[in-house]
């Protein structure tokens, strides 16, 4: 991965290629009368800006090109929200969370593909970046005694955030976390999503009563927040996106996987499956429970959600519409190929081409990376709260620990004090998808 160049400028052909594809797709429009004008203010400012319809034009091609998604089919159903003039960290707060309003519409039962597009990337100007690697992701709260109640991938992000004076709550297994916006001067604000921007569906089981004993939920929405789109030569640094979920995510990938939430041991003992060996293929088993339980639960809120066959089927189908407009269709297997059954699917039984380095297009630069998994630690001087909520009453013992959670989702122990789980790299064959955009 190429390290990012603050002082990058807009590359010329790039710019040549974006027009005469834009003008070729959307016909009308004089493609050298818009170029002229935008060389000549390249020549001026070393950048240009983007007409609306070359934005949206310019994002709903960046999904279509991201070779690591299966859910391309919908591409041009992407809704995009030209945010560019929304540059103050308490501003962008606001129109993320209206981000989530609009893309989850529990009332209506409606999940909608949305990209909120903030200001564009100027040569050596600084711009407010988000850590979050998504909108709405879980708290992990390693306890005294080395534990981690909630998500461990976020035991390190959650850890630099209480030395911002965030507290959460302790023994939540389920604990949304703020986002964090770091302003261009350094300084970090952390705003707290209100609960009516975060549709949460509690997993139950179509069969199995024992299920909702677990108290597992997950939110609806899986809004990507730390990659970088390119269009046409300019860079947004600040474009979260989303689509809706592919079941496998949740039930094979974010509940299932042993340095995440790790409950294929929980529901196999709950289903009385052997667990003394591989053999019995109780991991197996209890898997395919746990997505039955996370597709069903989805239904019966009226969230949208994709099975992997379903999906499957749909990738094959967006192939084929691709090639017979004329354009290739990349795709990397390890990501388009869901992590539960892949055998049965037809997106295994095929091979792609590959390349990353479409444009338009996403890309996940370095520093993004490291700052949705532990964020920036604060200069010792910095003990005041920053959470942008206002002032509030310090909270007492009963609102840290608001009551007994399932304690049928056992805390987990990480193999060493670090959290060294946390470091280790995810193979690129287990990932899903429309978390899949996203490095994790």
């Amino acid at each position: 991965m190429s390290v990012w160049d603050d002082h990058f400028l807009v590359d010329p052909a790039e710019v040549e290629d974006f027009l005469a594809l834009f003008h070729h797709e959307q016909p009308g429009g004089n493609e050298r009368e818009r170029l002229a004008r935008v060389r000549d203010e390249i020549a001026e400012t070393g950048t240009y800006a983007h007409t609306y319809a070359e934005l949206v034009f310019g994002a709903r091609v960046a999904w279509r090109n991201a070779c690591r998604c299966i859910g391309r089919l919908y591409w041009r159903s992407l809704v995009v929200r030209d945010l560019r003039k929304v540059t103050a960290p308490g501003e962008i707060a606001d129109e993320l969370v209206r981000h989530l309003r609009l893309a989850g519409q529990r009332e209506r039962h409606v999940i909608r593909p949305v990209i909120s597009v903030f200001a564009p990337h100027r040569p050596a100007t600084p711009a407010v970046k988000l850590w979050n690697e998504q909108l709405i992701r879980y708290a992990g709260h390693r306890h005294a005694d080395g534990t981690v109640v909630g998500d461990p991938r976020y035991v390190q992000f959650t850890e630099t955030l209480h030395q911002y004076g965030w507290l959460g709550k302790p023994d939540n297994p389920f604990d949304v976390l703020p986002l964090a916006l770091e302003a261009p001067d350094g300084s970090v604000s952390l705003h707290e999503l209100p609960e009516d921007a975060v549709w949460e569906v509690p997993i139950e089981h179509p069969e199995l009563r024992w299920f909702a004993e677990l108290g597992l939920r997950w939110h609806a929405i899986p809004a990507i927040a730390n990659m970088r789109m390119h269009i046409g030569g300019v860079d947004y640094p600040l474009a979260p996106f989303n689509g809706w979920y592919l079941g496998t995510e949740i039930g094979a990938r974010n509940l299932a996987d042993h340095d995440r939430y790790n409950l294929l041991p929980v529901v196999a003992e709950r289903l009385g499956l052997d667990t003394s060996t591989e053999r019995s293929l109780w991991k197996d088993r209890a898997l395919v429970e746990l997505n039955r339980a996370v597709l069903w639960s989805f239904d019966q809120a009226g969230a949208r959600i994709s099975d992997h066959h379903t999906e499957s089927e749909r990738f094959l189908a967006h192939i084929a519409s691709e090639e017979r407009c004329g354009r290739p269709t990349p795709a990397d297997w390890s990501w388009v190929v869901p992590p539960m059954s892949p055998a049965t699917l037809g997106v295994f039984h095929r091979y792609y081409p590959e390349t990353d380095d479409q444009r338009p297009g996403f890309s996940l630069d370095p520093d993004a990376r490291e700052l949705g998994r532990r964020g920036r630690s604060p200069v010792p001087a910095a003990a005041r709260c920053p959470v942008a909520h206002g002032d509030r009453p310090p909270m007492t013992p009963a609102d840290r620990h608001p009551g007994p959670m399932p304690a049928l989702i056992p805390p987990v122990r990480p193999v060493s004090p670090d959290v060294v789980v946390l470091e280790a790299p995810v193979p690129a064959q287990r990932q899903g998808f429309f978390s899949r955009l996203l490095g994790r």
